[in-house]
């Protein structure tokens, strides 16, 4: 086993009512949570005053936040950044209030169909406002290698890790988006291994795309994770299931039941237990 590790999620995928999240957490023993969304919208939606409430709930169930999952850098690079940066404002209030240092955030969507290059100076200068409020407001940036987003491959990630990397602005390292981008997820861990700082466990199939269990995809998942134990890491493994269609839930109940959509729980439960079958191995 990994001594150390930490396990999260997003558990908006188990259910929408806070309650029930919490339930399911509790049931598969993890005691963080990854929050994006909480009781029907998301948690930087939420007044301060709100989430001292939504804080309250968590606490008195043994559950602490290891990071809050905002949605801060998904807006496309052409769109109005003032009132982003205001809601990214917000955002770091709330990630005080809930008591975590860490905000998920993202590189912004590129037009489609076009070469990425003439849109750099514009993201490289929004990103450095978000750091540079990081950096007056003790928050820890954790950049996401989204799809189709400036920061999707490896190559660009390192960009901006060269360009802001410090104790305010850190990598997370996503399995399956590194796949759905036909990245290769090994050549993208050696080239971002010193700036990753959180991760995302979600695998993918490299044919189309489509999400898998840890393990179950072209992600190099156990692979990686093994690397990383041996760097030393101890810091944050965050389940993000996105297995509601999973296609190939019969093979893993080794039975014949046709395919199913999964309840909240099932995915959730099936990514869990994916993920820890590898820790178990490790």
């Amino acid at each position: 086993m990994w001594e150390g590790i930490k396990l999260s999620g997003f558990a908006d995928e188990i259910d929408t009512d806070l309650s029930k999240q919490i339930q399911v957490l509790k049931k598969l023993n993890i005691h963080h949570v990854e929050m994006r969304g909480v009781n029907g919208k998301g948690l930087v939606e939420y007044s301060v005053g709100e989430a001292k409430e939504i804080k309250k709930q968590l606490t008195d169930s043994g559950i602490q936040l290891s990071s809050v999952g905002s949605p801060i850098g998904k807006i496309k690079i052409t769109d109005d950044f003032t009132p982003h940066m205001e809601l990214y404002k917000h955002t770091v209030e709330i990630a005080h209030e809930m008591e975590t240092p860490y905000i998920r955030m993202f590189s912004f969507f590129m037009p489609e169909n076009e070469s990425y290059d003439p849109y750099r100076g514009k993201v490289m200068d929004q990103m450095g406002q978000f750091v540079d409020y990081a950096k007056t407001s003790n928050i820890i940036l954790l950049h996401e290698n989204e799809k189709d987003i400036y920061g999707d491959m490896a190559d660009r990630c390192l960009e901006l890790m060269k360009e802001f990397y410090g104790e305010h602005f850190k990598a997370v390292f996503d399995f399956a988006n590194f796949v759905q981008c036909k990245q290769d997820t090994i050549a993208a861990y050696e080239m971002l291994k010193p700036y990753i700082a959180y991760i995302h466990i979600k695998d993918a199939l490299w044919s189309d795309g489509s999400v898998v269990p840890a393990g179950y995809g072209d992600g190099n998942v156990e692979k990686i994770l093994i690397m990383l134990k041996d760097s030393g890491y101890q810091g944050f493994l965050s389940l993000e299931p996105h297995l509601a269609d999973f296609a190939g839930f019969s093979a893993l109940e080794q039975s014949a039941v046709e395919k199913k959509k999964l309840s909240g729980e099932e995915s959730f439960t099936i990514a869990c237990e994916a993920l820890r079958k590898i820790l178990e191995r490790l």
